[in-house]
């Protein structure tokens, strides 16, 4: 069992190094269908081998290793599919190595706890979607930082090694915000399904404590910054402000790590 944990991870190392290595420009377009290939059916294999962990003989058992792993799989998941669209090798490469190292962790880590509450419906979309949505905009906070280096970098004139394959900055920002649109669905769709839940379980829909009014400010700070890309045209740093100060404002709100454990793990 061990050794079928640990493949997501043996499977993301090897391609690290796969998309290291440059293809000869007449087998570029060969090399990257490939590998595109390869991509998807390692996500397949990890998203299978969370299945087994996470749902073990039909429980629900779930850990802050299991958070880390599905966490980085979904931000391979989304990666793999705008790669289809656009040239991603250089965020493949940052993303891949750090893959390999979280994909293990559940096994390295394995503290899990039973969850409370999951055979209802209500609470696994709830739980699903906070998790999807605190997983998003943690990528979509990396990756804010990460443009803030490329940016930094092509102002100094050169960019280092690390950065030199990056996407152009239009394209990393577009990447921006479809992950803070899809994230602010979920987030507005964890916070619909929290109410009903607390409504259906505790017989009141909405508890004003400090979580919840920390959870409610970050999700009119990411409504505000998607309406001014909309209408007002926001990018650039401005973008990059609003997006790090929504992140912090949602880790203040406990949906992250102390979703988990307060609410979900019972340990608060």
């Amino acid at each position: 069992m061990i050794l079928i944990e640990l493949l997501p991870s043996a499977l993301y190392a090897a391609l690290a190094f796969w998309f290291m290595r440059p293809a000869a420009d007449g087998r570029r377009t060969g090399a990257t269908a490939l590998r595109t290939g390869a991509l998807a059916v390692t996500l397949l294999i990890h998203a299978a081998v969370l299945a087994l962990q996470i749902f073990p003989d039909g429980r629900m058992r779930f850990g802050a290793g299991d958070a880390l792993a599905v966490m980085t799989w979904l931000a391979l998941v989304f990666y793999w599919v705008e790669s289809l669209s656009s040239r991603l090798d250089g965020l493949h490469m940052l993303a891949l190595p750090a893959a390999a190292l979280c994909a293990a962790v559940p096994v390295i880590w394995p503290g899990r706890h039973d969850i409370g509450n999951a055979d209802t419906l209500l609470f696994r979309a709830h739980f699903v979607m906070a998790m999807t949505a605190y997983s998003l905009f943690t990528l979509a906070a990396l990756h804010a930082m990460l443009m803030s280096a490329v940016e930094r970098n092509l102002h100094r004139g050169r960019l280092i090694r690390l950065l030199d394959n990056m996407p152009p900055l239009l394209v990393m920002e577009g990447l921006l915000f479809r992950l803070i649109t899809i994230a602010f669905v979920l987030l507005t769709a964890t916070l619909v399904t929290g109410i009903a839940f607390s409504e259906q379980v505790f017989g009141k829909p909405l508890s004003f404590n400090h979580k919840t009014v920390f959870a409610l400010l970050a999700w009119l700070v990411f409504g505000t910054l998607l309406a001014g890309r909309h209408f007002r045209g926001w990018r650039g740093r401005l973008a990059l402000r609003w997006t790090l100060g929504g992140f912090f404002t949602l880790l203040l709100a406990y949906i992250g790590t102390q979703f988990v454990l307060e609410v979900v793990l019972g340990r608060g």
